[in-house]
Order: structure tokens, then C-alpha cells, then sequence
């Protein structure tokens, strides 16, 4: 009995080696796929952190090399022929680009770009919110003030980082529009604002008194100033 067992085990061991064989013969090229995946996928990885490495020297050494120059013309050129891959780097070029092209006097292209910003729902909301703040600023002159108006009510909502700057501004449309008195309550009440800064504060204090109003100094004091 004990020979005939150890000769069905043998017998059982080679029928298992046999169709291990067979299904290495058969299924094996799945494992090598799979290894050359992995090797393929890391080698990619490394080599896509590589680019965009590259991409990042090279926007960053073409702006400076556009902020190196001395005209605004020749500087908003420049950064205008820049290319940024990436949204939120492209985002700040196109703040850069703005800037030098409305100094350089080319209001119509700085408001494209920063409307190219704050239609851009690829990019951080903050990025979008400061595009839509500057067009408002730079359309001062010839944007509607209720379009300005209701631009700003929009950015003075609760939960936006420039809510207080946004209410300061809406503060100096009151003005413009001859309605001192509510510009008045709209600034005393940004002193009272636990989240005023320092500059917006002083801001704030010179122009109600240049107003006529008196502030309340007992918030602000409260604050340092």
C-alpha cells in the first residue's frame, strides 16, 4: 500500500506540474504584461514630473525675462507671447499680461484677459474672484455704475476673501452717486468688521471724515488703530 501511495502522489504531482506548465504557457504572457505596465507606468510617472518641471523653469525665466524690460509696451508684448500650459499658471500670466497691457494703455486687451480668468472654471475660485475684481476696477470709467455696482454686491457676499474690499468699493459708488450718508454706514459698519485689516481700517476712518461723518472709534481702538 505504501508504494502504490507514493506513486499516485507522484503520479498526482506530475499531472499538477503539467497543468501548471500548461497554464504558464498559456496565461503567462499576462504577467509579463502586467510587470511592463508597471515599470511603463513608473518610468511615465517620473518622466511626466520631468516636463512639467521643465515647463515651470521655462515659464518662470520667460517672465522674468519679459519683467526685465524697461518699456511697459515692450513688457506687455512680451508676456503676451508667453504660452503657460497649465490653468492656474496660465491664470498668472494672464494677471501679469493685464497689468502690463492696461499701464501700457490697452484697457480692452487687459479686460479680455482677465475676463479669460474669470470664466476659466478650471482655476482656483479665488484666481476667478480677483480677475472679476480687476475688471471692475479698470472699468471704473466707462462700465455702468449699476454693472459695477451689482459686480461688487456679488463679491460682498459672506465666505468671499474680498468681501471687505468689495464693500469699500461699493462705499465709493455711493459716493459717486451722491448718497454720502449710506457710504457713512456702509464704512462704519467695515470698522466694526472682526476680519477689517489695518489699511482698510484707515481707509475707512479718512474717508468718513472727509465726509463729514464721525467714526466710532471705541471698534476700531478695540482693533490697535
Amino acid at each position: 500500500m505504501s508504494n502504490n501511495d507514493s506513486f499516485i502522489d507522484e503520479v498526482n504531482d506530475e499531472v499538477r506540474r503539467d497543468r501548471l506548465y500548461g497554464m504558464m504557457r498559456r496565461y503567462g504572457w499576462i504577467a509579463v504584461l502586467v510587470i511592463v505596465l508597471i515599470v511603463g507606468g513608473a518610468a511615465f510617472t517620473e518622466w511626466r514630473k520631468a516636463q512639467a518641471r521643465a515647463e515651470a523653469e521655462a515659464l518662470g525665466d520667460a517672465m522674468l525675462s519679459a519683467l526685465s524690460l524697461e518699456d511697459t509696451a515692450a513688457r506687455a508684448d512680451a508676456f503676451a507671447g508667453i504660452e503657460a500650459g497649465q490653468p492656474s499658471a496660465r491664470a498668472v500670466l494672464n494677471f501679469l499680461t493685464a497689468a502690463e497691457q492696461y499701464e501700457a494703455g490697452d484697457v480692452d486687451a487687459a479686460t479680455a484677459r482677465l475676463q479669460e480668468v474669470a470664466n476659466n472654471n478650471e482655476v482656483p475660485l479665488i484666481y476667478r474672484q480677483i480677475a472679476s475684481f480687476k475688471i471692475l476696477g479698470q472699468g471704473a470709467d466707462t462700465m455702468p455704475i449699476e454693472e459695477r455696482r451689482a459686480g461688487y454686491e456679488a463679491l460682498a457676499q459672506p465666505g468671499v476673501p474680498l468681501r471687505l474690499l468689495a464693500e469699500e468699493q461699493l462705499a465709493m459708488i455711493e459716493i459717486e452717486s451722491g448718497d454720502a450718508d449710506a457710504a457713512i454706514a456702509r464704512l462704519k459698519t467695515m470698522l466694526d468688521d472682526s476680519e477689517v485689516t489695518p489699511d482698510l481700517q484707515q481707509r475707512a476712518l479718512q474717508v468718513i471724515v472727509a465726509l463729514g461723518g464721525e467714526p466710532d472709534l471705541g471698534a476700531s481702538g478695540a482693533n490697535g488703530n
